[in-house]
Protein backbone atom coordinates (compact mmCIF):
# COMPACT_ATOMS: atom_id res chain seq x y z
CA UNK A 1 0.00 0.00 0.00
CA UNK A 2 2.49 2.50 0.96
CA UNK A 3 4.48 1.91 -2.42
CA UNK A 4 1.34 2.41 -4.20
CA UNK A 5 0.60 5.61 -2.72
CA UNK A 6 3.28 7.62 -4.77
CA UNK A 7 2.08 6.32 -7.95
CA UNK A 8 -1.90 7.25 -6.84
CA UNK A 9 -0.21 10.79 -5.87
CA UNK A 10 1.40 11.17 -9.22
CA UNK A 11 -1.63 10.03 -11.25
CA UNK A 12 -4.63 12.45 -8.98
CA UNK A 13 -2.01 15.60 -9.98
CA UNK A 14 -1.66 14.66 -13.53
CA UNK A 15 -5.61 14.53 -13.81
CA UNK A 16 -5.82 17.41 -11.51
CA UNK A 17 -3.44 19.33 -14.18
CA UNK A 18 -5.36 17.74 -17.28
CA UNK A 19 -8.50 18.87 -15.48
CA UNK A 20 -7.11 22.83 -15.16
CA UNK A 21 -6.04 22.76 -18.48
CA UNK A 22 -9.60 22.50 -19.88
CA UNK A 23 -11.16 24.67 -17.26
CA UNK A 24 -7.75 27.27 -18.74
CA UNK A 25 -9.13 26.90 -22.38
CA UNK A 26 -12.24 27.80 -21.66
CA UNK A 27 -11.38 31.09 -19.85
CA UNK A 28 -9.62 31.79 -22.46
CA UNK A 29 -10.63 30.71 -25.56
CA UNK A 30 -7.85 32.26 -27.61
CA UNK A 31 -5.43 29.08 -26.43
CA UNK A 32 -7.64 26.78 -28.04
CA UNK A 33 -7.17 26.13 -31.82
CA UNK A 34 -11.22 25.27 -32.78
CA UNK A 35 -11.95 28.61 -30.72
CA UNK A 36 -9.56 30.51 -32.35
CA UNK A 37 -10.61 29.57 -35.55
CA UNK A 38 -14.07 30.43 -34.79
CA UNK A 39 -12.74 34.19 -33.79
CA UNK A 40 -11.10 34.76 -37.03
CA UNK A 41 -13.69 33.25 -38.90
CA UNK A 42 -15.71 36.12 -41.02
CA UNK A 43 -19.09 37.17 -40.25
CA UNK A 44 -20.97 35.81 -42.57
CA UNK A 45 -19.52 32.66 -42.21
CA UNK A 46 -20.54 32.24 -38.33
CA UNK A 47 -24.32 32.62 -38.46
CA UNK A 48 -26.99 32.19 -41.31
CA UNK A 49 -29.73 34.43 -40.52
CA UNK A 50 -32.33 36.85 -42.70
CA UNK A 51 -33.20 40.30 -41.35
CA UNK A 52 -36.92 39.84 -40.60
CA UNK A 53 -37.73 43.61 -40.25
CA UNK A 54 -40.50 45.37 -42.09
CA UNK A 55 -37.54 47.78 -43.20
CA UNK A 56 -33.69 47.83 -43.07
CA UNK A 57 -31.66 50.78 -41.65
CA UNK A 58 -29.91 53.03 -44.74
CA UNK A 59 -26.75 54.71 -43.85
CA UNK A 60 -24.43 56.12 -47.09
CA UNK A 61 -21.54 53.93 -47.67
CA UNK A 62 -22.52 50.93 -44.96
CA UNK A 63 -25.01 49.04 -46.90
CA UNK A 64 -22.29 47.58 -49.00
CA UNK A 65 -23.54 43.89 -50.73
CA UNK A 66 -22.12 40.80 -49.99
CA UNK A 67 -19.37 40.68 -52.36
CA UNK A 68 -20.05 36.79 -53.20
CA UNK A 69 -23.32 38.08 -53.91
CA UNK A 70 -22.27 39.36 -57.28
CA UNK A 71 -24.39 42.76 -56.62
CA UNK A 72 -20.85 44.62 -56.43
CA UNK A 73 -20.01 43.58 -60.05
CA UNK A 74 -21.45 44.47 -63.38
CA UNK A 75 -23.64 41.50 -64.35
CA UNK A 76 -22.18 39.74 -67.18
CA UNK A 77 -25.51 40.16 -69.33
CA UNK A 78 -24.86 43.72 -69.02
CA UNK A 79 -21.48 44.00 -70.33
CA UNK A 80 -20.78 44.35 -74.48
CA UNK A 81 -17.97 42.57 -75.32
CA UNK A 82 -16.17 43.32 -78.99
CA UNK A 83 -13.92 41.12 -80.91
CA UNK A 84 -10.12 41.21 -79.47
CA UNK A 85 -8.50 41.18 -82.66
CA UNK A 86 -10.79 44.40 -83.69
CA UNK A 87 -12.09 45.94 -80.46
CA UNK A 88 -14.42 48.39 -82.51
CA UNK A 89 -15.67 46.34 -84.62
CA UNK A 90 -19.25 46.04 -84.94
CA UNK A 91 -19.58 48.44 -82.18
CA UNK A 92 -23.44 49.71 -81.82
CA UNK A 93 -24.29 53.02 -82.76
CA UNK A 94 -25.38 55.84 -80.01
CA UNK A 95 -28.21 57.11 -81.57
CA UNK A 96 -29.71 53.49 -82.16
CA UNK A 97 -29.03 52.64 -78.41
CA UNK A 98 -30.83 56.17 -76.94
CA UNK A 99 -33.73 55.72 -79.47
CA UNK A 100 -34.83 52.09 -77.41
CA UNK A 101 -38.41 51.38 -76.62
CA UNK A 102 -40.23 54.28 -74.47
CA UNK A 103 -39.50 52.23 -70.97
CA UNK A 104 -42.48 50.75 -68.91
CA UNK A 105 -43.78 51.25 -65.85
CA UNK A 106 -41.92 48.37 -64.44
CA UNK A 107 -39.02 46.85 -66.53
CA UNK A 108 -39.11 42.98 -66.60
CA UNK A 109 -35.75 42.55 -67.29
CA UNK A 110 -33.11 43.09 -64.80
CA UNK A 111 -30.50 44.15 -67.53
CA UNK A 112 -32.47 46.79 -69.04
CA UNK A 113 -33.64 48.27 -65.75
CA UNK A 114 -29.84 48.48 -64.47
CA UNK A 115 -28.83 50.29 -67.54
CA UNK A 116 -32.29 52.45 -67.05
CA UNK A 117 -31.03 53.53 -63.77
CA UNK A 118 -27.38 54.10 -64.61
CA UNK A 119 -27.97 56.31 -67.29
CA UNK A 120 -30.72 58.23 -65.70
CA UNK A 121 -29.04 58.76 -61.99
CA UNK A 122 -32.48 57.35 -60.57
CA UNK A 123 -32.02 54.58 -58.25
CA UNK A 124 -33.64 50.75 -58.62
CA UNK A 125 -36.44 49.74 -57.12
CA UNK A 126 -36.87 45.71 -57.54
CA UNK A 127 -40.36 44.25 -56.42
CA UNK A 128 -40.40 40.70 -55.32
CA UNK A 129 -43.58 39.32 -55.79
CA UNK A 130 -46.04 36.41 -56.66
CA UNK A 131 -48.87 37.66 -57.58
CA UNK A 132 -51.13 34.63 -57.61
CA UNK A 133 -50.27 33.45 -54.43
CA UNK A 134 -49.69 36.13 -52.13
CA UNK A 135 -52.80 37.83 -50.65
CA UNK A 136 -49.28 40.78 -49.06
CA UNK A 137 -48.71 41.06 -52.43
CA UNK A 138 -52.07 42.14 -53.58
CA UNK A 139 -52.53 44.48 -50.10
CA UNK A 140 -49.30 46.33 -51.17
CA UNK A 141 -50.07 46.47 -55.19
CA UNK A 142 -53.28 47.81 -53.89
CA UNK A 143 -52.66 50.48 -51.23
CA UNK A 144 -49.62 51.52 -52.32
CA UNK A 145 -47.77 50.08 -55.81
CA UNK A 146 -50.20 51.07 -58.02
CA UNK A 147 -52.11 54.27 -56.47
CA UNK A 148 -51.75 57.13 -58.42
CA UNK A 149 -49.60 58.91 -56.01
CA UNK A 150 -46.83 56.72 -55.81
CA UNK A 151 -47.21 55.99 -59.54
CA UNK A 152 -46.59 60.04 -59.99
CA UNK A 153 -43.61 59.84 -57.70
CA UNK A 154 -42.08 56.57 -58.96
CA UNK A 155 -42.20 57.95 -62.52
CA UNK A 156 -39.96 61.04 -61.46
CA UNK A 157 -37.89 59.62 -58.91
CA UNK A 158 -37.34 55.97 -59.43
CA UNK A 159 -36.80 52.86 -62.16
CA UNK A 160 -38.95 49.84 -61.20
CA UNK A 161 -38.58 46.66 -62.02
CA UNK A 162 -41.12 44.00 -61.21
CA UNK A 163 -40.22 39.82 -60.43
CA UNK A 164 -42.93 38.36 -60.19
CA UNK A 165 -42.79 34.29 -59.76
CA UNK A 166 -46.19 33.46 -60.29
CA UNK A 167 -46.71 36.19 -63.71
CA UNK A 168 -49.19 33.77 -66.59
CA UNK A 169 -48.35 34.63 -69.77
CA UNK A 170 -51.47 36.02 -71.58
CA UNK A 171 -50.62 36.75 -75.28
CA UNK A 172 -52.54 36.23 -78.19
CA UNK A 173 -50.10 35.45 -80.45
CA UNK A 174 -48.88 32.59 -78.70
CA UNK A 175 -49.83 29.01 -79.17
CA UNK A 176 -50.36 27.69 -75.55
CA UNK A 177 -47.22 25.74 -75.76
CA UNK A 178 -44.91 28.99 -76.05
CA UNK A 179 -46.85 30.25 -73.55
CA UNK A 180 -46.19 27.63 -70.96
CA UNK A 181 -42.69 27.54 -72.20
CA UNK A 182 -42.54 31.73 -71.75
CA UNK A 183 -43.91 30.89 -68.07
CA UNK A 184 -41.53 28.34 -67.19
CA UNK A 185 -38.55 30.69 -68.53
CA UNK A 186 -40.28 33.82 -66.39
CA UNK A 187 -40.13 31.72 -63.39
CA UNK A 188 -36.79 30.15 -63.67
CA UNK A 189 -35.63 34.01 -63.99
CA UNK A 190 -37.57 35.02 -60.94
CA UNK A 191 -35.42 32.14 -59.18
CA UNK A 192 -32.10 33.10 -60.21
CA UNK A 193 -32.52 36.63 -58.91
CA UNK A 194 -34.36 35.91 -56.24
CA UNK A 195 -31.27 33.97 -55.35
CA UNK A 196 -29.09 36.63 -56.20
CA UNK A 197 -30.53 39.11 -54.32
CA UNK A 198 -31.11 36.33 -51.16
CA UNK A 199 -34.89 36.81 -51.33
CA UNK A 200 -36.79 34.64 -48.98
CA UNK A 201 -40.49 35.77 -48.63
CA UNK A 202 -43.14 38.05 -50.57
CA UNK A 203 -43.24 40.91 -50.67
CA UNK A 204 -39.86 42.32 -50.84
CA UNK A 205 -38.36 45.56 -52.02
CA UNK A 206 -35.23 46.04 -52.52
CA UNK A 207 -33.49 49.27 -53.60
CA UNK A 208 -30.53 49.73 -55.33
CA UNK A 209 -28.52 53.10 -55.96
CA UNK A 210 -27.04 53.67 -59.76
CA UNK A 211 -23.36 51.69 -58.94
CA UNK A 212 -25.73 48.93 -58.19
CA UNK A 213 -25.31 49.11 -54.00
CA UNK A 214 -28.13 47.56 -51.72
CA UNK A 215 -29.11 50.63 -50.39
CA UNK A 216 -32.65 49.53 -48.44
CA UNK A 217 -34.48 45.88 -48.38
CA UNK A 218 -38.07 46.00 -46.87
CA UNK A 219 -39.34 42.63 -46.12
CA UNK A 220 -43.24 41.94 -45.92
CA UNK A 221 -46.19 44.20 -45.75
CA UNK A 222 -48.66 44.91 -43.27
CA UNK A 223 -52.38 46.00 -44.71
CA UNK A 224 -52.90 49.67 -43.28
CA UNK A 225 -48.99 50.62 -43.58
CA UNK A 226 -48.46 51.99 -47.23
CA UNK A 227 -47.88 55.14 -45.80
CA UNK A 228 -45.00 53.87 -43.59
CA UNK A 229 -43.64 51.66 -46.37
CA UNK A 230 -43.76 55.02 -48.68
CA UNK A 231 -41.62 56.54 -46.15
CA UNK A 232 -38.94 53.67 -46.51
CA UNK A 233 -38.50 53.70 -50.00
CA UNK A 234 -38.10 57.73 -50.15
CA UNK A 235 -35.81 58.24 -47.61
CA UNK A 236 -33.89 55.43 -49.44
CA UNK A 237 -34.31 57.83 -52.70
CA UNK A 238 -32.92 60.31 -50.50
CA UNK A 239 -29.61 58.50 -49.23
CA UNK A 240 -29.49 57.07 -53.00
CA UNK A 241 -29.19 60.70 -54.49
CA UNK A 242 -27.19 62.06 -52.96
CA UNK A 243 -24.62 58.95 -53.17
CA UNK A 244 -25.06 59.78 -56.68
CA UNK A 245 -24.04 62.91 -56.61
CA UNK A 246 -20.47 61.62 -55.15
CA UNK A 247 -20.47 58.79 -57.53
CA UNK A 248 -20.63 60.63 -60.59
CA UNK A 249 -17.81 62.93 -59.36
CA UNK A 250 -15.42 60.37 -58.72
CA UNK A 251 -16.37 58.86 -61.98
CA UNK A 252 -16.00 62.59 -64.01
CA UNK A 253 -12.37 62.22 -62.29
CA UNK A 254 -11.66 59.38 -64.66
CA UNK A 255 -12.86 60.83 -67.52
CA UNK A 256 -16.37 60.06 -67.88
CA UNK A 257 -18.85 63.05 -69.15
CA UNK A 258 -22.23 63.65 -70.25
CA UNK A 259 -22.62 63.51 -73.89
CA UNK A 260 -25.57 65.13 -75.82
CA UNK A 261 -26.71 64.15 -79.23
CA UNK A 262 -28.48 66.54 -81.80
CA UNK A 263 -32.10 65.55 -80.52
CA UNK A 264 -31.08 66.48 -76.91
CA UNK A 265 -30.80 63.05 -75.63
CA UNK A 266 -27.80 62.52 -72.87
CA UNK A 267 -25.39 59.13 -72.12
CA UNK A 268 -22.95 59.71 -68.99
CA UNK A 269 -19.64 57.98 -70.72
CA UNK A 270 -15.67 58.24 -71.19
CA UNK A 271 -14.30 58.67 -74.41
CA UNK A 272 -12.45 55.44 -75.45
CA UNK A 273 -11.06 56.39 -79.34
CA UNK A 274 -11.13 59.62 -81.47
CA UNK A 275 -10.77 58.97 -85.38
CA UNK A 276 -11.43 60.60 -88.10
CA UNK A 277 -14.69 62.10 -86.44
CA UNK A 278 -15.88 58.96 -85.13
CA UNK A 279 -15.88 58.66 -81.66
CA UNK A 280 -16.10 55.35 -79.03
CA UNK A 281 -17.42 55.25 -76.09
CA UNK A 282 -17.98 53.73 -73.11
CA UNK A 283 -20.49 53.66 -70.09
CA UNK A 284 -20.13 52.85 -66.14
CA UNK A 285 -21.56 49.27 -67.02
CA UNK A 286 -19.28 48.69 -69.31
CA UNK A 287 -21.07 48.94 -72.73
CA UNK A 288 -19.72 50.16 -75.21
CA UNK A 289 -20.76 52.28 -78.63
CA UNK A 290 -19.61 54.47 -81.65
CA UNK A 291 -21.02 57.64 -82.86
CA UNK A 292 -19.97 60.24 -85.21
CA UNK A 293 -18.93 63.86 -83.92
CA UNK A 294 -21.58 65.54 -86.47
CA UNK A 295 -24.21 63.59 -84.67
CA UNK A 296 -23.31 65.31 -81.08
CA UNK A 297 -24.34 68.52 -80.10
CA UNK A 298 -22.36 71.72 -80.60
CA UNK A 299 -21.15 71.91 -76.67
CA UNK A 300 -19.70 68.44 -77.40
CA UNK A 301 -18.01 69.41 -80.47
CA UNK A 302 -16.46 72.35 -78.94
CA UNK A 303 -14.99 70.13 -76.26
CA UNK A 304 -13.32 67.66 -78.36
CA UNK A 305 -12.30 70.59 -80.96
CA UNK A 306 -10.90 71.83 -77.37
CA UNK A 307 -9.15 68.62 -76.55
CA UNK A 308 -7.87 68.37 -79.91
CA UNK A 309 -6.33 71.76 -79.66
CA UNK A 310 -4.49 70.92 -76.63
CA UNK A 311 -2.68 68.03 -77.80
CA UNK A 312 -1.70 69.98 -81.29
CA UNK A 313 -3.70 67.46 -83.23
CA UNK A 314 -5.42 68.59 -86.74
Amino acid sequence: MKRALPWLLVWVVGLTACGWSGVRSKLHPLNNTKAQETADMPPPLKAHGTDAAAGTPVTPGRNKPDPTSGLAFTPMEDIVFTNPDDPDAQLPELTDMLTAPKSKTWEESETLARRRSSREGKPLLIWFTSSQNSPLCKALNEELLSTNDFEKWATEKLVRLRVDDALSVKDPDLSLDAARTREIDVRNYAVALKKRYKVLGHPTLILLNCSGEVIGRYVGYKRGNADFTWGLIKHGESVSTKAYTGWRADLEKKGYREWQDRRARKVFARLVSYAKGELVLIEPDGTRSRTLEDKLSDADRAWIAEQKKLRNLP
